[in-house]
């Protein structure tokens, strides 16, 4: 079995192949990793993996009284994940590429990366300054009928577009053409639906592409259903990924 060593950035979100995350980079873990990755010449790619928190903190505290004015601060690489980090986290993650790191005068980064393959955590090490992870590359199957799926998921994803920029009391603006490659299109419907991170996970770990399609195409189903009986929505733009306060 090959594996790779990667660096480890937890979220509160999932991160899918294809997509662009845009990072805040604050603690010192994260930091020093930044700092870290920026060893590597600018023509190999500054990769590092994001995996989706299962139980734990996004944010451990940084400063003496902070959240609990009477407790001390946790630190160290693994701080806010518990004595075994690799229970904190969901298997399947994806791997990041850093086009974009560039460091502020007061020591944070500021960085863009984009999604690439998955991969499943079979380890997490916490003896250095930040989580590393041994981790095994995922194959993308097509499975059976992926493109017939693609082409429903995509008719369905346009109207479920519609019926939320109709709760929203807005105009759908979006012209872009969407993708018709079947993986492509999986990983960019299950990003920009507004499900939960339990649900987005499902969806990154499926075992094919017709699988995750099939499954994106009950959801769209079900989602565009309840749209349909709701007077109005919250205001939230549908493509826009959250920018990580890490």
């Amino acid at each position: 079995m090959t594996t790779v060593r990667l660096p480890l950035f937890p979220l509160n979100t999932v991160l899918f192949p294809g997509l662009v995350l845009p990072l805040n980079v604050f603690e010192e873990r994260y930091r020093a990793m930044m700092r870290e990755l920026l060893k590597t010449p600018e023509d190999e790619p500054r990769r590092f993996a994001v995996v989706a928190i299962r139980d734990g903190h996004e944010v451990a505290p940084s400063a003496p009284g902070m959240p609990d004015p009477t407790t001390v601060p946790a630190r160290g690489p693994a701080a806010g994940f518990g004595t075994d980090p690799l229970r904190a986290f969901h298997k399947v993650a994806c791997v990041a590429d850093a086009a974009t790191i560039r460091e502020r005068a007061d020591g944070t980064f500021e960085v863009l990366a984009t999604g690439t393959t998955r991969v499943r955590l079979l380890s997490v090490d916490a003896s250095g300054p930040y989580l590393t992870a041994e981790a095994e590359p995922l194959a993308e199957d097509p499975g059976d009928e992926a493109g017939a799926l693609a082409e429903g998921v995509l008719r369905s994803f346009r109207q479920y577009q519609k019926r939320l920029a109709g709760a929203r009391e807005r105009s759908l603006t979006t012209g872009a053409e969407l993708p018709d490659e079947p993986g492509v299109v999986s990983y960019l419907v299950a990003a920009a639906m507004m499900l939960d991170t339990p649900t987005k996970q499902r969806l990154l770990q499926a075992p094919d592409t017709a699988s995750r399609l099939r499954d994106e195409l009950r959801l769209l189903r079900a989602e565009t259903a309840v749209i349909r009986h709701l007077p109005s929505l919250p205001a939230a733009e549908l493509t826009r990924g959250p920018t990580s306060l890490n």
